[in-house]
């Protein structure tokens, strides 16, 4: 997923640790890049150094010891094999995800000589003017010319991941309206997904279903294992449909979105409730222990777009308009290469048809 030019237009590297979250946000931009309606802009800027898939960095002790903005050397932080993708041709544009990223977002706009378009997803924690751009949720508080603040993260589906997960799960168009996906988070450096908080969020559930409520769950990387075990037999005890990976089926998490009436979203991360926010859900934010200032900024700026509010066991439905800030960003970085590489001035069309005869009598 680093290049959707197939030789036509620029090279795009979607670049990051290999963190599901860092991975999502990535693509999603080169996503939204790759629009029609964005590419044929872009048609023109002559790539190099197609990748056949993303460049997932995995640096080592003694870097990941310091700061971002402290590391040098960075090649030589990462194993061999990886040290080779780390080589021209380099890139049109090249966008990473997450701290780990960053110092090679740096240091791969000097290998290019500036050439390569740089792009930095989250607070790097060094200085903004190190990238070309920089994308960061607004509650991280970073500020600059080139800093781009979002409302949660850069959440995409394609038209056709979406026409494609529409078909795989049409059966669900038929089933009640009252229909509600519940996407689990779990633990993380602010959160964490407690007995307490299971038996609370479960409570709740069972009182849904037993209001006519059909429920989706799914889960994440980050769920404890005995929250899904206990969240499957829930499941199995209601005739809720239940997803946790591979062995439950083909992953419905889309085809879900698609089809449910609202959302009940585990408050810890900002992915999920952003995905929710994009297809324009009635989010219902369930608590989780923990909080920090960045979260709750947040959640009270979901509140007042009016994406979201606390799940306090009742659902509703309210509209708004789907949060679309991958689409944003794109318009951004479209308008940013456009300025690099304008566009060619196309010759005059010279009219050399012969009139009709009509038109000469």
């Amino acid at each position: 997923m680093a290049t959707y030019n197939d030789r036509l237009g620029p090279t795009l590297w979607s670049v990051s640790d290999g963190r599901a979250g860092n991975v999502a946000q990535a693509s999603a931009l080169i996503q939204a890049l790759s629009q029609t309606r964005r590419w044929i802009q872009l048609a023109h800027i002559a790539g190099t150094g197609d990748r056949d898939g993303p460049l997932n960095l995995s640096p080592r002790a003694p870097w990941t010891w310091l700061p971002a903005s402290m590391w040098r050397l960075s090649r030589w932080s990462v194993p061999a094999v990886q040290r080779r993708s780390l080589q021209p041709p380099w890139p049109s544009l090249w966008i990473a995800a997450g701290r780990r990223s960053a110092p090679f977002t740096r240091d791969v706009r000097r290998w290019s000589a500036g050439e390569t378009f740089t792009v930095q997803i989250l607070d790097p924690k060094m200085d903004p003017s190190l990238f070309d751009l920089v994308v960061v949720p607004d509650h991280d508080g970073l500020r600059g010319e080139n800093v781009i603040r979002t409302l949660g993260s850069p959440s995409f589906f394609s038209e056709e991941a979406i026409e494609e997960a529409g078909q795989t799960f049409v059966e669900l168009s038929d089933e009640p309206k009252q229909s509600a996906i519940v996407i689990l988070g779990g633990h993380s450096k602010i959160h964490r997904f407690t007995q307490t908080d299971q038996d609370h969020l479960m409570a709740q559930l069972d009182q849904l279903t037993k209001g006519g409520w059909r429920l989706r769950i799914t889960t994440s990387r980050r769920t404890p294992l005995d929250v899904v075990a206990q969240m499957r037999a829930f499941a199995d005890r209601t005739g809720a449909k239940f997803w946790s990976g591979p062995h439950d089926g083909p992953n419905p998490y889309l085809g879900w979105l698609l089809y449910s009436s609202v959302a009940i979203v585990t408050e810890d991360s900002a992915n999920m409730l952003s995905d929710a926010a994009w297809h324009g859900l009635p989010i219902h934010m369930a608590r989780l222990s923990g909080s920090s200032r960045k979260f709750d900024h947040f959640h009270e700026s979901l509140i007042a777009r009016g994406c979201a509010r606390w799940f306090e066991g009742s659902l509703s439905h309210w509209d708004y308009t789907p949060l679309r800030e991958a689409e944003r960003v794109a318009d951004r970085i479209t308008a940013e290469l456009l300025t690099r590489y304008p566009q060619p001035d196309l010759p005059q069309a010279q009219d050399k048809t012969a009139p009709p005869e009509w038109m000469l009598d």
